[in-house]
This record gives structure tokens, C-alpha cells and sequence, in this order.
């Protein structure tokens, strides 16, 4: 057998495990599993074992281990991080309970703000001042400090945060606190520093993001090092790479020195590869849409690229970064990919509520017990039950057949929680339950789009995710968006990211002054001054230097403005940065997001950032050959129920290679795969084009069109 280099991606989700491995850019095999939510690693373990069994693989051939997870933020959601201390400025200690005066819910009088991940008791205050330009006012009270120390090491915490008030413009109280902790608490207890990990402006949102920092750093190093075990026992020793929340990978190492950079890691594969889809449709903007079993994402994609922030809160009904919707959930000032994330998947509970109402979510099955059609002990109605009674997912099994499906058992849940108390058939009741699913995954859509200045209609969705295809032709109506992609591999599609993503660090440092009152020279120092650093620690990652390649970025405000917009910075041919580029660039962003823009006021630079990065070892997504499109159905035709407009539809049944063949179709009609089903409904037309992608396109003038 020839010697092979293969890349192996896994991807941790709520409900399914997806692992694919591919040979440069071509596509090997996948295998989908369900999670084991009680230790991730056993089911990363046993699919690797089946994989590398059936594709005959041995553990030397594979060159590299890119993983995705979720731990970090489930660490958050389920309130199952480390037990944190946090060391602040005196008088400072209640800024996480102050947070922001902004709502999510403007007329709500019953809404109550999280809870601190770091109750009052756990936070200490030190004797320290600095001015906002790092100067020394109050030295940092050595004695009290100790003291101080001392109380919180008989707290028996797990970790430390320490975030001093203006550490970003001076660390060195932050640093000597450090250091004096680390001798009082020794190596047991993990200890992190803002000026390390957030060198900004804004005392909330830098001390939210350190104790984030903090509380998920325990959870997640004991979660990296089983993942190495379990890669040592199955004798793999190519590097594993983590996917960080900005769509970049890095060493576990690295990650541990930072470990909230992951803690958006699982959507932002996805995305990554989603922009790679995207570049070669014509205009290059697609809206991703990512739905599996648990929850569903929406990332806006413009031009090719993903679209980043640094405003995200986490651990909320609704992970947004929109600056519209505030208060919901924990800052986090660090980058991520612009991903709203909301509580709606193929095991979201469906239930009627205390009014009457038919709800669908957050909460989830899971992989265990997951929905009740799947026999393993699920005894409450979800949108998977319903999609199996309206014969959008085969009532025989998914994936391949390795997980049955009992449409019997969906019925009988359906039926006696849904349909009998609204008093209406189960047809009606599972299609209500598939109308209010896609209702909410279109707020999150909305949350990328509409609430940052976008019209949806412009875009396409690009749809994956084990029910991505089956959500977006209801999102699509609902929006009236008139294009659809499906990529291949669509239930495995964000494993298949994870092995384009890059490796990747960005670096910011606040500066806080006029435009008028920098020049072009200061500028270029501090973007050059960022560069070399990121570049470093992307060298000491093990990246090669003639590779790396740097992005530099401003984050703008008009003087009086709370929040900023992040522009892009482009260096001229001669390497000099343009002042004036950069305002008129910012005039246009702003009129863009907000509808308005005023160039004559005055800009104020707050941050500036770099992006430095290596490209992955492929350079595409991976292809798939004509055994990977061939057909997966069940049976050659099923019923399909879509409403009172059109009722039951006897439909076909095909793989992707049959659409293929057969050119241009027009709806009611699947697509069943290993991985995934795409619902083509009435009023649509769909082919495979030329990247295998699945393409929906909406009818003029037929039914189910505007």
C-alpha cells in the first residue's frame, strides 16, 4: 500500500459525532455517531475505530487531527465551569452584576439579568490605580494583596481571573498580582490576566471575558488532554488542531494559554467552509444556515468572506452578536465569527405552553434519548418526530440506515401531546410543529441579516447540517430569499470546514485617539508592532514563516458613539497605511449598517487589530467521487404532507447522483443521502451544477412563489 498523508476532522455536536477523513482534497469516508454527552471522547474514539477499520486506515497514515466542540460553551450554558475567583481594582468588584443597561427585552418586567459566573462572595478587591494612559496612581498594595490571597485560596477555587481597571493600557499590577497568586495558590489553580488575553478599553466587557476565560480554562484542558489519550491509544500522533471561534485553528497548547478563544468553536466550521462554497456562486453573498440535532446557526457571508465581530455574548437563549439584542447572555470580547446561534434542532421538544401555544425548543433530546421515532427511550414530541410523519426524513433510518426510525412511535407522541390538546389531525399538528421550528430559526437568520442592515433577499442560503435542507425552503419563503444551495456532505459539512480552516492569531491593542490626531507613521507602528508579535506565536506554533500572511483591521467610532465598527486596513503598494482610506471607508460601512453616516464628524480610532494566518494543507473543500452520490433512499417514492396549500404529495425519492443525471426537477421531491435529506417542496425547481452542490431555485409564477 502506498504511503498516505490524511487529514482527519472531528466535530462534536449535541446530538451526532461526524468525523471525515480525506487524502489532500479528496474525500475518503465519514462516519456519523451519536455523542456520548457523559465523556465526548468515547464517541470520538469508537468512530475513529469503525472508520479506520471499514476505509482500512492505519493510524500512521494520518498527518493531521483538526477537532470542533462545543465544550467550552456547553461548560457555560449548563453552568458546569470551574469554580472561579475573580481579583479587581477596588471598588470595582460589582461591574459583572452592573453589566450594560441594555435589555433584550424592552417591555418585559419579569426579565432578570444572568447570574455572575463569579457570585459576590468569590470577588476580591485590590489596593491599585493606574490612570487610563497606564501611569501609576495608587501602587498596588503588596500587603493587602497577600492577604487578599490567602482568602481566596480558602475558597478552594479552580481559577483566578484578574482584571485591574486600566490594565490594558499598563499590566504591570496585573502582572506582579499574578505572580504573587501563582506562589500563594500554586499550579492547581488556573490563573489568568486581562492584559493577556484583552489588552481593550471597557471594564464589563474585558472583566466578563478574563472570568469566562477562567471559568471554561479547567473544563477545557481536562477535555483537550483526554482527546489526546484517546488519539495516543489509538496509536495517532499527528497534531491536533482546535478550531477557535474566529474560523482559525491553533496547537492545543496555544488554546490552553487562552482557552475562551474556543468557545464559539463548534459553528465556526461551518462557516469557514460555507465561504469557501460561496466564492464561486455569482454574487459571492450567501447566508449559511447550519441545523442538526440540537441547535441551528446563521452567518452572513459578503463577498467570500465571513464576517467577524468582538461584541458576542454566550450563554443565552439566543447567541448573538448583534449590538440590537443585549443582555441575554455573558460578554465575550474576543473574536468570533458573526454566528447566531439559537435553541432549534432535530431534537428540539415540542410542547403546547400554559397559554395554549405551541412552542418548539431550546431545549433538546439530544443524542440521549433523542427523539422518540429513534426507540431509545424518548417519550416527548420533537421537530424530528413531526419531519418523519410529514415523509421528510424516511421513516425506515437515517444515516445510512445505522440509526432506525420508528414513524409508529412519533405518531403516538404527536398525537397525544400536540395534536389531542389542539384538537386537530397529526398531519396538521406535525406540520404546525416543522411552521414554528423554521419561525425561530428565522429570527436567528434575521439576527445576521435584517439587524445589521442586510436584506436577506440578496443572499442565497447555503444550507447544511443534518436538517439545514429541510429548514431553508420555509426560511427561504419566509424571507424571500429565491436561491438555495446544498453543498455535499451537507450532515458532515462542518467537519468537512474544519480541514480548511487556517491556522490563525489575531492580536488588538487599544489607542483611543482622534484620526486627526495620529499620523500615518503611528499607525503603521502599531499594526507592524501587532504583526510581528501574532506572527511569533504563530512560528511557535510550528507555522513556516514564508506562509503567514497578515490582515490589518481599525475598530472606528464617531466621537460620542458607544460602539464601533471594525474596517479593514490596506496597506498601499509602498506599505504606508492611508488615514483618509480608512475614515472614507468607515463613512461607508456606517451608512451601510445603520442608514446613515456623517463625514464631517470627527472619527476616533479605538483599536487596532491583526490577522495573521497560515492556510490549511488544502486549499478546497474536499470532493466526493460518483460512489458518494449515489443514491440513499429508503423507498422510490414517499407521501409528503406540506399544509392546508398543497396537502399530501405522493414525491421521488433520489440520491444526489440520480438529480444529477436527471438534470433539472421540479418539486415535491427528496434528496436522501448518507448524512442528510434535502426537501425540495412545491414551487421549487433543483439541479446539481458543476461543484455537486444541490441548487433550489424559487419558480416564478407557480405554486408556492411570491
Amino acid at each position: 500500500m502506498t504511503s498516505r498523508n490524511l487529514s482527519v476532522a472531528v466535530d462534536i455536536g449535541g446530538t451526532f459525532t461526524d468525523i471525515v477523513v480525506a487524502d489532500g482534497a479528496q474525500f475518503l469516508d465519514q462516519e456519523k455517531i451519536l455523542s456520548t454527552p457523559d465523556d465526548y471522547s468515547r464517541a470520538i474514539q469508537e468512530g475513529l475505530e469503525r472508520l479506520f477499520a471499514r476505509a482500512r486506515i492505519l493510524p500512521s497514515e494520518i498527518g493531521l487531527v483538526v477537532h470542533g466542540t462545543t465544550i467550552a460553551t456547553n461548560a457555560i450554558i449548563e453552568g458546569r465551569g470551574a469554580t472561579t475567583a475573580l481579583l479587581t481594582t477596588e471598588g470595582f468588584a460589582d461591574v459583572l452584576e452592573l453589566r450594560r443597561m441594555r435589555v433584550p427585552e424592552l417591555y418585559n418586567f419579569n426579565y432578570e439579568k444572568p447570574s455572575p459566573l463569579v457570585p459576590r462572595r468569590r470577588r476580591h478587591e485590590a489596593r491599585e490605580r493606574l490612570s487610563a494612559d497606564g501611569a501609576v496612581i495608587t501602587p498596588l498594595d503588596m500587603v493587602r494583596l497577600r492577604a487578599t490571597l490567602q482568602e481566596v485560596a480558602a475558597q478552594s477555587v479552580d481559577a483566578l481571573a484578574i482584571c485591574f481597571l486600566h490594565a490594558y493600557a499598563n499590566g504591570i499590577h496585573e502582572q506582579r498580582a499574578q505572580e504573587e497568586a501563582e506562589r500563594i495558590l500554586g499550579d492547581k489553580v488556573y490563573i489568568t490576566s486581562s492584559h493577556r488575553i484583552l489588552p481593550e478599553i471597557r471594564e464589563y466587557e474585558r472583566t466578563s471575558t478574563t472570568v469566562l476565560n477562567a471559568y471554561v480554562a479547567p473544563v477545557v484542558r481536562a477535555y483537550l488532554l483526554r482527546i489526546v489519550g484517546v488519539l495516543s491509544e489509538l496509536g495517532v500522533t499527528a497534531p491536533l488542531r482546535i478550531m477557535q471561534s474566529n474560523g482559525g485553528v491553533l496547537g492545543v497548547e496555544a488554546v490552553l494559554r487562552i482557552p475562551a478563544t474556543i468557545v464559539e468553536s463548534g459553528p465556526a466550521a461551518g462557516v469557514v467552509g460555507g465561504a469557501m462554497i460561496t466564492r464561486r456562486l455569482t454574487p459571492s453573498n450567501a447566508i449559511t444556515i447550519d441545523m442538526g440535532g440540537t441547535t441551528a446557526k446563521a452567518s452572513l457571508i459578503e463577498n467570500g468572506h465571513v464576517i467577524k465581530t468582538s461584541e458576542y455574548e454566550v450563554g443565552s437563549g439566543i447567541n448573538v452578536s448583534s449590538q440590537l439584542v443585549k443582555g441575554r447572555g455573558h460578554a465575550l470580547r474576543l473574536p468570533v465569527i458573526d454566528v447566531s446561534e439559537i435553541g432549534a434542532g432535530g431534537g428540539s421538544l415540542a410542547r403546547i405552553d400554559t397559554t395554549g401555544r405551541l412552542r418548539v425548543g431550546p431545549e433538546s433530546a439530544g443524542a440521549a434519548p433523542g427523539p422518540a421515532c429513534y426507540g431509545r427511550g424518548g417519550k416527548v414530541a420533537t421537530l424530528t418526530d413531526a419531519m418523519v410523519i410529514l415523509g421528510y426524513i424516511s421513516d425506515v433510518g437515517i444515516a445510512g440506515g445505522t440509526v432506525p426510525v420508528d414513524r409508529r412511535l412519533a405518531e403516538q407522541v404527536i398525537s397525544e401531546q400536540i395534536a389531542q390538546p389542539l384538537k386537530t389531525d397529526v398531519l396538521a399538528a406535525a406540520h404546525g410543529i416543522y411552521l414554528v421550528a423554521a419561525a425561530v430559526m428565522t429570527r436567528a437568520v434575521k439576527a445576521v441579516t435584517t439587524y445589521r442592515g442586510r436584506d436577506p433577499r440578496d443572499f442565497a442560503l447555503v444550507a447544511f447540517g443534518g436538517n439545514g435542507a429541510l429548514m431553508a425552503p420555509q426560511i427561504a419563503e419566509s424571507l424571500q430569499v429565491r436561491r438555495i444551495v446544498v453543498p455535499p456532505l451537507p450532515g458532515v459539512f462542518s467537519a468537512c470546514g474544519l480541514l480548511v480552516a487556517p491556522t490563525e492569531r489575531e492580536l488588538a491593542r487599544t489607542i483611543f485617539e482622534r484620526l486627526a490626531k495620529i499620523s500615518e507613521h503611528q499607525l503603521k507602528s502599531w499594526l507592524t508592532d501587532l504583526a510581528d508579535k501574532a506572527i511569533q506565536q504563530l512560528l511557535a506554533d510550528g507555522c513556516s514563516r514564508k506562509l503567514i500572511t497578515v490582515r490589518y483591521m481599525a475598530d472606528l467610532r464617531y466621537a460620542g458613539q458607544a460602539y464601533e465598527l471594525t474596517i479593514n486596513v490596506t496597506p498601499a503598494p509602498s506599505g504606508a497605511f492611508s488615514l483618509d482610506e480608512l475614515a472614507r471607508a468607515f463613512h461607508e460601512e456606517h451608512n451601510r449598517t445603520y442608514g446613515h453616516s456623517a463625514a464631517g464628524e470627527p472619527v476616533v480610532l479605538v483599536s487596532v487589530r491583526v490577522v495573521a494566518q497560515e492556510p490549511a494543507p488544502i486549499a478546497e473543500m474536499p470532493r466526493i467521487s460518483l460512489r458518494h452520490e449515489s443514491a440513499y433512499p429508503s423507498s422510490p417514492t414517499r407521501e409528503l404532507y406540506f399544509g392546508r396549500d398543497h396537502g399530501l404529495r405522493q414525491a421521488p425519492v433520489l440520491g444526489r447522483g440520480a438529480l444529477r443525471s436527471a438534470g433539472v426537477l421540479s418539486g415535491p421531491l427528496v434528496v436522501e443521502e448518507y448524512d442528510a435529506t434535502t426537501l425540495i417542496p412545491p414551487g421549487w425547481r433543483a439541479r446539481v451544477d458543476a461543484d455537486v452542490n444541490i441548487v433550489l431555485d424559487r419558480m416564478e409564477g407557480q405554486d408556492g412563489s411570491a
